[in-house]
């Protein structure tokens, strides 16, 4: 008889293939997409070409999911919020 685990992390995103939900539907879109292109240009070139892009955009979401500070460059809103004057310019009259 087969067991299976049980699932505690409930708050952890939700996860297909090692991808969150979002990237897993634009991999698969892409596949789809590339089903066209073989059906529609039936040639072996395409099919490897096609295979590679798939193997390399499957290879890339799952960098990306592993390590998503490549695309966060800076944070939206500062730590503090202060009214106090960044330089020490004085922009009055001697």
């Amino acid at each position: 008889m087969k067991s299976f685990e049980v699932y505690r992390n409930i708050r952890k995103r939700a996860m297909i293939w090692g991808l969150p939900v979002s990237l897993f539907a634009l991999m698969i879109i892409a596949v789809v997409g590339s089903l066209l292109v073989i059906i529609f240009s039936f040639s072996l070139g395409a099919v490897i070409c096609v295979f590679i892009f798939n193997c390399t955009l499957y290879i890339g979401l799952t960098r990306l999911t592993s390590n998503p500070q490549v695309f966060q460059v800076s944070r939206v809103f500062p730590e503090t919020i202060s009214s106090k004057r960044l330089s020490n310019f004085h922009y009055e009259q001697d």
